[in-house]
């Protein structure tokens, strides 16, 4: 389920295709484990929705 904050399928197409311009090339040595995609949601989310100590499981 997608939260407020994720791309829309429209909003990938347009930011995929620029990424290789921005992103430095790097040497794959294993799978990744999240998609470019999902890292940007995450990013997203958090600037949308701020950090939250309380909510983390470093706070004690």
């Amino acid at each position: 389920m997608p939260y407020s904050s994720s791309l829309t399928d429209e909003e990938w197409r347009i930011l995929e295709p620029l990424l290789p311009q921005i992103l430095p090339p790097k040497k794959q040595t294993r799978p990744p484990n999240w998609t470019k995609r999902e890292i940007l949601d995450g990013i997203f989310y958090q600037l949308k929705n701020g950090y939250h100590p309380a909510r983390s499981r470093l706070s004690p």
